[in-house]
């Protein structure tokens, strides 16, 4: 039987690309698409995919969330990660939540195609070049060195809290952590999710209270 694959994205013509690519493989059908993680979580009971290929930065529900219902009510349907963001803070947290693959979007298709076929014989795939770089970082800090997650975020954005809240700009941060513009928008929509946060004095108010940053340090304009 072919493998059934469920696309969720929240642009139709990536959606569409993808559906393209996996359709004309013999051992592979799509079998629905989402353009959000809600609508894939709740597509997930009546289609029964095998394989679950998720964008993880869509507007409204988080990808991780939709993820984690997946898991909890058909752990048979194994989600792999399509994403943008080379970051290993999304791997850790991927990993985590039971995540079966997570694939870089500029990846040649070769690769997608690989990823799905080892996740539905129920292996597990990372994108090689992610892969390299999480070697290499556990090579030089040693194991788990940058998983920690003091108030429930990750170190990496704990970091990238404080630079905001002392009034450094996500162009700036970026160059900073050797780090794209848009990952650092992605840490930064999310740690301010997890917080609750909507705007740059409640995040400074936060970053004060739990002593991440002192008064001195803060950037006045």
């Amino acid at each position: 039987m072919p493998i059934r694959i469920l696309i969720a994205d929240d642009h139709t013509l990536f959606r569409q690309g993808v559906r393209t690519l996996l359709s004309v493989e013999p051992d592979m059908e799509v079998v629905g698409e989402a353009s959000n993680a809600a609508e894939a979580a709740a597509f997930v009971p009546q289609l029964r995919p095998d394989v679950v290929l998720m964008d993880i930065g869509m507007p409204g529900e988080s990808s991780f969330e939709a993820a984690r219902q997946i898991r909890k009510e058909r752990p048979e349907s194994r989600v792999i990660f399509l994403s943008m963001y080379d970051d290993e803070d999304y791997v850790a947290e991927c990993v985590e939540i039971g995540a079966a693959g997570y694939v870089l979007k500029d990846s040649p298709a070769e690769q997608l195609l690989t990823a799905v076929r080892e996740v539905s014989r129920g292996g597990s795939f990372l994108s090689p070049r992610l892969l390299a770089r999480l070697v290499d970082g556990f090579r030089i800090n040693g194991r788990g060195a940058d998983r920690q997650r003091p108030g429930g975020l990750t170190r990496r954005e704990r970091e990238i809290l404080k630079m905001l809240a002392e009034g450094r700009s996500v162009k700036e941060i970026a160059a900073g952590f050797d780090l794209s513009v848009k990952t650092v928008e992605a840490h930064k929509f999310n740690l301010m999710r997890k917080l609750d946060i909507h705007n740059k004095a409640q995040l400074v108010q936060y970053a004060i209270q739990k002593k991440i940053i002192r008064l001195p340090e803060l950037a006045f304009v």
